[in-house]
């Protein structure tokens, strides 16, 4: 069954406009029989006489006049819309929802987003803080536009694309610094009071795992959801913690010692929904992560380089 289609209304309206078949089919690029033809199966769709024809000019009768006012602001909307998409394209507006583990929050988001901000002042922002697992989830049913994780092993139906290692030592203040200490045994840690992540965390379960490896029987003073509460603890107290080396980084208070062996290195990485439509200003994040992997972090490890895109199964992390 035939419906109305775009051609319909613009030829509609060039003749309306020329009142004359003639020179609106040569503004077209159609023959005149064809627009003539046109105009008819149009005015067989609606049902009624669009166009008075009897004169020596062609006029729109009262419905076309109702018909053709409508058509003109479709027209005009739909021209809208070609530039809001355009717009969105040229990254001058637009909004993106980005999910991160808490781990990143506490060191990469600030960054990123201030500079995804400074570069596409356009683009509106919504960050959540959540655990990998939730984030995989929020990507599969479309509410995230990108998650900020950890590859290895994600939900069936996400993509990962490293970014770069993240490396993990033991932190203490500064004010407890040996001079020139620069590393431990893991050995050492059976006699240091740590604060660590509560057990909700995966990574507090990747050092748990390190210290059983070990037979290392850890005397946990504080345990504490947040990564920041960690990290002021221990620059006002005696205390020892682990952390990503990156977040020692900003904190001159605290000072990084690595254990030996070490803790394992883990890939930081974007998460996506496979196969999913990709936005302009998520494909604008994404360059700008890796941008900034690249000049800022470690390289991921062989085999996963930046940009590297795999799918696998489930382990939640954050």
């Amino acid at each position: 069954m035939a419906t109305v289609e775009l051609r319909h209304l613009r030829y509609l309206l060039a003749v309306a406009d020329h009142a004359n078949f003639t020179h609106a089919a040569e503004e077209l690029r159609v023959s005149q029989p064809t627009l003539s033809q046109q105009i008819k199966q149009l005015e067989r769709l609606v049902g009624f006489q669009l166009l008075d024809r009897s004169g020596r000019t062609v006029r729109l009768t009262d419905a076309g006049e109702v018909y053709a006012d409508h058509a003109s602001r479709a027209l005009l909307d739909l021209a809208a819309a070609d530039r809001a998409l355009n717009d969105v394209e040229e990254l001058s507006r637009g909004h993106l929802r980005l999910g991160a583990t808490p781990t990143f929050t506490a060191y990469l988001i600030g960054p990123l987003t201030a500079q995804f901000h400074s570069r596409y002042p356009g683009i509106g922002l919504t960050v959540t803080e959540m655990t990998q697992d939730r984030i995989e989830d929020a990507l599969v049913t479309d509410d995230l536009d990108v998650g900020i994780a950890f590859a290895g092993s994600p939900a069936a139906g996400i993509s990962t694309s490293a970014l770069f290692t993240e490396t993990l030592s033991l932190v203490i203040r500064a004010a407890e610094s040996p001079a020139a200490a620069t590393s431990l045994p893991v050995r050492a840690l059976q006699d240091i009071r740590l604060a660590l992540l509560s057990g909700d965390f995966a990574t507090r379960n990747h050092i748990d795992a390190y210290l059983a490896q070990h037979r290392i029987e850890p005397k946990i003073t504080v345990e504490a959801n947040s990564i920041q509460a960690l990290a002021e603890i221990v620059k006002r107290s005696p205390l020892a913690t682990v952390l990503p080396d990156a977040i020692t980084h900003d904190h001159t208070a605290l000072v990084p010692i690595a254990l030996d062996p070490p803790l394992p290195s883990r890939t930081a990485a974007l998460l996506f929904r496979q196969d999913a439509y990709q936005s302009a200003a998520a494909r604008a994040f994404s360059d700008l992560a890796h941008e900034v992997a690249r000049r800022d972090y470690a390289p991921p490890p062989r085999g996963s380089g930046a940009g590297a895109m795999s799918v696998n199964g489930r382990v939640p992390v954050n």
